[in-house]
């Protein structure tokens, strides 16, 4: 029997790469970075000619920095976290930095863009699920982006108050006890619904949860997503999706077709 969404009562999201596109805000904030060290806007192939970095080598040099200080340092508030991700960049893509623009890269998380798609399929979702995020970042950073994608959600689990960064099992272990106590749900009502295998689905399938892969860089065709480190073996996936669009028009489709009557059905007559 086909797995269906709609066997579900609550979608739990990570937030970052999800429903805001993490890679483009990271993108923008190192913008200031390039400038200082004489380059001009990167052109849209995603190269820096003037310092020889291309996106992709400035997006992996953060995931790398980042994973390392998420383990070295998980009860660090994320803008702090990511000052010295920054910091650490910069050296290593051989780029001058200063303290300045360290703090201000770790204070751009609200000024991050949702994706064009987030807003209107969480709308839709909201409708059929409980909605829940369970995210990496500091309380201030995710109300912000929660502003820009105009949905209220039912519950927001972050990092900060956590004391630790996915893919940590601490964080899915108080995402599920959360759930329990304020809602009621078990383990086998939750959707877990991101993007990164890393922080989300390698950690899901440990605590036995249902995922959905939102694979907007189309990893199972070929793909990659640079601001996310790579997984060793593939985690067990229920649903993939290339946006979260597609989430909600199939959540949307199950629900059509439960309340369609049966064409084979005759009508009881008395």
């Amino acid at each position: 029997m086909a797995k269906r969404l709609t066997r579900f009562r609550v979608l739990t999201f990570d937030c970052y790469g999800t429903l805001i596109d993490w890679e483009q805000g990271i993108a923008n904030a190192l913008e200031p970075l390039f400038r200082r060290n004489g380059a001009g806007r990167r052109d849209p192939a995603g190269s820096d000619p003037a310092s020889g970095t291309d996106r992709a080598a400035a997006l992996r040099a953060f995931a790398r920095f980042e994973g390392r200080h998420e383990r070295e340092n998980p009860g660090l508030r994320y803008p702090d976290l990511l000052q010295r991700v920054h910091h650490d960049l910069a050296g290593s893509l051989g780029l001058e930095t200063t303290p300045a623009l360290d703090t201000a890269f770790g204070a751009s998380v609200p000024r991050w863009p949702a994706f064009p798609d987030s807003a209107e399929a969480l709308r839709v979702l909201k409708r059929h699920f409980r909605l829940v995020i369970l995210s990496n970042v500091h309380r201030e950073g995710i109300a912000a982006s929660i502003e820009r994608l105009g949905v209220g959600f039912d519950a927001v689990y972050t990092a900060e108050e956590i004391g630790s960064y996915k893919p940590a099992d601490a964080n899915f272990a108080y995402l599920l006890e959360r759930l329990r106590r304020d809602f009621g749900f078990g383990r086998s009502d939750v959707l877990h619904t991101a993007q990164s295998l890393h922080h989300d689905h390698v950690p899901a399938n440990r605590f036995g949860l249902a995922s959905a892969w939102i694979d907007r860089q189309r990893q199972s065709e070929g793909g990659s997503s640079a601001a996310t480190a790579p997984v060793r073996e593939m985690p067990r996936l229920d649903f993939v999706f290339f946006s979260l669009a597609e989430m909600a028009a199939a959540a949307l489709a199950e629900r059509d077709q439960t309340r369609r009557p049966d064409p084979t059905t005759r009508p009881h007559r008395r």
